[in-house]
């Protein structure tokens, strides 16, 4: 199972963007509270999330001239990885999954100490918003987008999903596909979404690229938690960096164990198979843009379906 190379690619170009916004800031940020935010954001990991906005960016247009930079438009991509770190850091906490691994390494709270966890997630995720209103985009977009990522990061996205999450251990007996559907379109697909979303309005894409990229991140997004789901149960701790098996020992609510195994798969294909069909308008080329005759036969998602395959692999 190897990442697409373009990931690699993205992933290296974040690594460095987002060393180099965190030097930035080293001259005015505790030291402690600093190496916690650094331990945490650089810890590696395959960039997925800013990689989805660059690559929908790039479809939608990002390669004609006429565009902001993907540099431009790299704190858009460092501020998604903000919000998804500082989550982690949160997931991992006592409170939370109580989990000792992230990534293959000791995670932030025992690394350093709960307080200073938190409280390093918190920074993290005011440097989001600070990342994206400072960015130096249209003043309407920079404002539709923080909006719309406190819409997917907070109540009524991410954060929501994880009270719903926690509200299940609670009561497994009354799940069923469309409540785990609903804790994972918000815990998980809801920022997945944005990614892609974000990297449509940032391309200044027309409205049938725009409905694209969202139907694309929300089949991505159920297929990215399916994934995760079926490794739970099937990989070990070693490969996953993180302790397996923690969501049956927790009773969570997951597709595994609604689904059982062999239907949980079956949903990933059906998943990828949308992911897949959601491309298919990201290939047409708007006459009004382009007036070469072999251009509709360029297939500009080809990226976008590459990541589709690498996520549903994962979990087989």
């Amino acid at each position: 199972m190897q990442a697409p190379q373009f990931l690699s690619t993205y992933a290296s170009d974040v690594d460095q963007a987002l060393a180099s916004m965190l030097d930035e800031r080293s001259s005015v940020v505790a030291p402690a509270l600093l190496a916690a935010m650094r331990y945490s954001l650089l810890a590696g990991g395959k960039r997925i999330r800013p990689a989805l906005l660059l690559e929908c960016y790039q479809t939608c247009g990002g390669r004609e001239s006429g565009l902001p930079s993907v540099e431009t438009i790299m704190p858009a991509a460092l501020a998604i990885e903000c919000i998804h770190t500082y989550s982690l850091i949160h997931d991992d906490l006592p409170c939370m999954d109580d989990d000792d691994l992230r990534r293959g390494n000791p995670t932030c709270h025992k690394q350093f100490d709960e307080a200073t966890a938190v409280l390093a997630a918190d920074a993290l995720q005011a440097l989001a918003f600070e990342l994206l209103a400072s960015a130096n985009i249209d003043s309407d977009l920079r404002c539709k987008l923080i909006h719309s990522l406190a819409l997917a990061s907070g109540c009524q996205g991410m954060v929501g999903g994880q009270v719903l999450d926690m509200q299940a251990e609670s009561d497994s007996e009354g799940m069923d596909l469309l409540t785990v559907e609903r804790i994972h379109l918000h815990k998980t697909g809801a920022l997945l979404c944005w990614c892609c979303e974000a990297g449509a309005l940032l391309a200044n894409a027309s409205e049938k690229q725009f409905q694209a990229c969202s139907r694309y991140g929300k089949s991505v997004g159920l297929l990215f938690q399916i994934a995760d789901d079926i490794l739970d149960t099937t990989a070990s701790s070693v490969a996953l960096g993180k302790s397996a098996g923690k969501d049956e020992a927790q009773n969570k609510a997951t597709y595994v164990s609604v689904l059982g195994l062999q239907r949980a798969r079956e949903l990933a294909n059906e998943m990828h198979e949308l992911a897949i069909a959601a491309c298919e308008p990201l290939d047409r080329t708007d006459a009004k843009t382009s007036t070469d005759s072999t251009a509709a036969n360029n297939n500009k998602s080809d990226h976008l379906q590459a990541l589709v395959h690498y996520i549903l692999e994962r979990g087989q």
